[in-house]
């Protein structure tokens, strides 16, 4: 087995374990709980709320695409982020879709790298979005829960830790700017970077790859605020948006079971933290799952279409008709084609009993065969 393959098993399993223990020391009920409070009303709030984002993050794929040269029509881009949604969300990883989507498009418009690094870069995109707003929100709006992870932040072990790493990356962007003779990585990395100004800080680019993400993570939030809702939590909205943007932010980490997991984890804690439960926390986001999941759905019919078009049985051939062979005035039949006289069968005996049967000669000359 490859490093790759033992490095997604290892991440799966994490997010299991995750799960595991919520169970273990929250029980079962939550799960449960989760499950029976969703009606059909809420599921068609999450499929037009899946579709509000869906649309905005396949337009967000489409500016980035563009701009890095890639044609990339808006009907084909819905149908593609729909199947990798399903394909995240039915799949091991959370990531198999996106995969799925990169290298899909990559071929189809003639430059696999380009493709893969077009979705790369709208994946990142979002989670900027999602860091910057998710960063104003907790900054602005006090919480319970915001003490330990200040705390943490502020951490002799962690402080200085962010502050080399940002060191790092200026020498490295420096160094890489006033060298001209470059290593093949140093050549890749400043192929990227070139190519995120171009899919994502041009100017005809970044206005509509913010206002998607932004209205993407507003959809987000909502789902999540939904979610909360009919898990019978009454606190206000104010209240709970930091708590969700916590959840939201821990559905970024690659260990998780079809996205289930960390965000599970960190929505139990936060509620907990927060004084609403933990409980209600954990039921919260098993429901907000189970919604993600029936927002998705539309991608099975996206996957499935090709196939079942593939199999529906064809339609049944109508039998020609056949021209009327024109008779002329003197009676004789004539041929279609050519007008002429079709000459008539020539009798000849037949070989059993006596009988006379028409036997046609084979070079159609008329045959002088008498009656017996």
């Amino acid at each position: 087995m490859t490093r790759s393959r033992w490095a997604a098993w290892l991440r799966m399993l994490a997010g299991l374990g995750i799960l595991v223990a919520l169970v273990w020391h929250l029980g079962s009920q939550a799960f449960l709980d989760g499950l029976h409070r969703i009606d059909a009303a809420t599921l068609l709030a999450a499929l037009a709320i899946g579709m509000l984002t869906t649309v905005f993050s396949a337009w967000r794929w489409c500016l980035v695409a563009r701009g890095l040269g890639l044609r990339l029509p808006l009907g084909r881009a819905v149908a593609d982020y729909y199947r990798a949604l399903f394909l995240n969300a039915a799949l091991p990883g959370g990531v198999l879709g996106d995969v799925h989507r990169a290298v899909d498009h990559g071929r189809t418009s003639g430059n696999l790298g380009r493709g893969v690094r077009a979705v790369a870069l709208e994946r990142t995109a979002g989670q900027v979005v999602l860091l910057v707003t998710g960063a104003a929100v907790l900054l602005v709006r006090p919480s319970p829960v915001l003490a330990p992870v200040a705390r943490f932040l502020a951490s002799p072990a962690v402080a200085p830790a962010v502050a080399v790493t940002g060191l790092l990356v200026v020498a490295v962007a420096v160094r890489l700017r006033r060298r001209r003779g470059a290593s093949r990585g140093e050549r890749a990395l400043r192929t990227v970077l070139a190519e995120a100004r171009q899919g994502l800080l041009a100017r005809g680019v970044w206005p509509g790859v913010a206002l998607s993400s932004v209205a993407v993570l507003a959809g987000y939030l909502g789902m999540f605020v939904l979610a909360a809702r009919v898990a019978g939590v009454t606190a206000p909205t104010t209240e709970l948006v930091p708590l969700v943007v916590l959840a939201l932010l821990a559905m970024a980490l690659p260990v998780n079971v079809g996205g289930w997991g960390p965000r599970e984890g960190v929505a139990a804690w936060a509620f907990g933290a927060a004084g609403l439960g933990a409980t209600q926390g954990l039921t919260t986001a098993v429901i907000y799952g189970v919604l993600a999941f029936v927002a998705s759905l539309p991608g099975a019919a996206v996957l499935l279409g090709p196939a079942l078009r593939r199999a529906a049985p064809l339609p049944a051939e109508q039998p020609a008709a056949s021209a009327a062979v024109p008779r002329p005035a003197d009676g004789h039949p004539r041929t279609g084609s050519t007008g002429m006289v079709r000459q008539r069968g020539a009798e000849v005996p037949s070989a059993v009993g006596g009988g006379a049967r028409y036997q046609a000669k084979t070079h159609g000359e008329r045959s002088e065969t008498p009656w017996p």
